[in-house]
């Protein structure tokens, strides 16, 4: 087979062809530097490398610690403004607390905020494990905030840490701000965060079995523990949390004292990042720690420690393929961008064009142009040739109903099914006598105006047009996508008509053409809807008794009396399902022709916020029993 093949004047390549010699020419290169590079490596980039990742795990747990605790400031720095002109206060308790829920909803990391005044009442909320809220109404000490604890305010302190609080349910951080009204003090505001809310924070850092993160608070205390369950050497910890790093029971930590630093992590240490060997359990550690300031009263201490043989793995490969992937990248870089821009220019065309053809904007597709490339040259043939189906095909089906069916999966959607739907049925009133009187030309673009007039109506509502019958139209709601209202949007849409009808008459009238006058009935059923016919003749539309109903209703408009410019006429079933409607007058019982038993009709109003027929407040169906 060649490689290559001439059209005429035109020499097609494969696509196969240039994708293969492409990155065929990448491969070698990237092997051969591969091959080059790896034999003159050097390896005293590798503590380079551990210095880099010490440095950026450890300000990364460091950032999203500050992340969280800021939010908690914030939140309390937010809310001072409102205690001290007065908004919040001990006034109105009531306002207080939902004041303070809306604030403690609003933000995830604050478990309590509570409030103290100068003479010592309290209120506040908490924020269970659970989700619930609790208020906090009395003397006992909140969850979070021993008032001991909280550190003294003066009138123009900041917001001030103060220690961890040890509670029944936790350690909580709490930050505090005075709250000063006119220049006098009046109170502090305070706002506690759990240690368990860091939970997900240090988990995120754990990089696995051989990773372990932790942070110690007052002076040795460890409170975050990413291995409490099960450590690097065994055993379980999660009940002596927190505790003392020397008696917690995990070997590593109660290690440190003996602990050996390494001289190599200059960079690191420069940063504030000890970094050490630690022995434990017979195995090597690489402990990193460092101190951070302004979660409390006291520094913290955050840290993790890594199985040594782990670690220098990792750093190994990494040095051994630095250089390498650094010059592998720049070369496959330039070659994916010469290649790709190539390749995708084409394609890139193909999806712009393909989207507005999802979205059925089938007159904005611009024709794919050919190509050298043969599988993109048949690619640009074929959708063209799609495309112009497409838009045979769209005149004759509605284009509403192609992207619902696109949406919902056509085969499921189409399948022949019973629903609950509301069907509409709409005729001209003396279409035959006017039409006598006007040419082809003249009759086609009437029934075209007035087409897109209830095809528009039609579509503002979500309705299905499913034909045209004549000089009438079938649409029907509630299929293919279910929705409940589908009774509310068919008489919406009537309206709909009703409105722009009366202005399309006006217009005609201005212009000495023929005005148009309306019958629509609307009736709520059972009926099937999917797809009716046989072999490769399939209609998607409805049928049954429902449908015929609504097209007996808008005949029985023919009684209406005078010569109204629109009548609407629903069943019983049809206002059931209208609530609150008021415009409307029943007419009575009426035998609707094919149908044993009286049917309930009333008159709906066309034009309920606006009337235009000096007829309108009669009752334009005489009453049957």
């Amino acid at each position: 087979m060649k490689w290559w093949k001439r059209t005429g004047r035109r020499m097609m390549l494969p696509l196969t062809t240039i994708v293969g010699l492409g990155f065929g020419a990448f491969v070698a290169i990237a092997i051969g530097l591969v091959l080059g590079l790896s034999v003159s490596a050097n390896f005293s980039n590798t503590f380079s490398l551990l210095n880099d990742k010490t440095i950026l795990s450890t300000q990364a747990l460091e950032t999203q610690l500050r992340t969280h605790f800021a939010s908690v400031e914030n939140a309390v720095v937010g809310l001072k403004p409102y205690f001290d002109d007065g908004t919040i206060g001990f006034e109105d308790p009531e306002r207080t607390l939902e004041d303070l829920s809306i604030a403690l909803k609003s933000n995830s990391d604050i478990t309590t905020l509570l409030v103290i005044d100068a003479q010592g009442r309290r209120l506040g909320i908490y924020r269970a494990s659970s989700g619930k809220l609790w208020r906090i109404e009395s003397d006992a000490p909140p969850p979070g905030m021993d008032v001991q604890e909280i550190p003294q305010m003066a009138p123009d302190s900041p917001p001030t840490w103060g220690a961890l609080v040890r509670h029944d349910v936790g350690v909580f951080a709490n930050v505090s701000v005075p709250l000063v009204h006119d220049g006098q003090f009046i109170g502090t505001l305070t706002a506690a965060s759990s240690m368990e809310d860091l939970t997900h924070i240090v988990s995120a850092q754990d990089e696995g079995v051989d990773n372990t993160v932790f942070i110690l608070a007052d002076d040795g205390q460890v409170v975050m523990h990413s291995d409490s369950e099960l450590l690097q050497t065994g055993g379980n910890i999660k009940d002596n949390l927190p505790s003392s790093w020397k008696t917690l029971g995990d070997p590593v930590l109660a290690a440190m004292d003996e602990e050996e630093p390494i001289e190599e992590f200059r960079k690191a240490a420069e940063l504030g990042v000890d970094v050490s060997f630690v022995e434990a359990s017979g195995e090597e550690y690489v402990l990193m720690k460092a101190k951070v300031e302004g979660f409390s009263d006291r520094p913290w201490t955050i840290g993790q420690y890594f199985l040594s043989t782990t670690v220098s793995r990792e750093v190994r490969r990494l040095a051994g393929s630095m250089f390498v992937g650094l010059g592998a990248l720049i070369v496959s870089v330039l070659i994916a961008f010469w290649l790709g821009r190539r390749v995708a220019r084409p394609l890139r065309n193909l999806a712009v064009q393909s989207r507005r053809v999802g979205t059925l904007s089938l007159n904005e597709v611009e024709p794919l142009p050919r190509s050298r490339v043969a599988e993109i040259d048949q690619v640009a043939l074929a959708f063209n040739s799609m495309v112009e189906g497409l838009k045979a095909m769209n005149t004759y089906v509605p284009r509403t109903l192609f992207i619902k069916l696109m949406r919902l999966g056509g085969k499921e959607a189409a399948e022949a099914r019973e629903a609950e739907l509301t069907i509409l049925f709409t005729d001209i009133v003396g279409f035959t006598a006017l039409s006598e009187h006007l040419s082809a030309e003249e009759t086609a673009r009437l029934l075209n105006d007035h087409f897109a007039i209830l095809v528009e109506a039609v579509e503002a509502e979500g309705g299905t047009v499913d034909k045209f019958l004549g000089d009438g139209m079938l649409a029907f709601w509630g299929a293919p996508d279910e929705r409940p209202d589908h009774a509310q949007a068919a008489v919406k849409t009537a309206r709909r008509i009703a409105s722009a009808l009366h202005e399309a008459n006006l217009q005609a009238k201005a212009e000495g053409r023929s005005e148009i006058s309306l019958r629509i009935g609307i009736h709520t059923g059972p009926a099937v809807v999917g797809n009716v016919g046989a072999l490769d003749r399939w209609n998607y539309t409805v049928v049954g008794d429902t449908v015929n109903a609504a097209e007996r209703l808008q005949t029985l408009g023919k009684e209406a009396d005078g010569e109204p410019e629109v009548t609407i006429l629903a069943s019983a079933n049809t206002v059931a399902k209208l609530p609150g409607e008021e415009h409307l007058r029943p007419v009575g019982k009426h035998h609707l022709r094919g149908r044993r038993e009286l049917m309930e009709v009333f008159w709906l109003e066309p034009f309920p916020d606006n009337k235009p027929l000096d007829t309108a407040d009669d009752v334009p169906v005489s009453a049957a029993e």
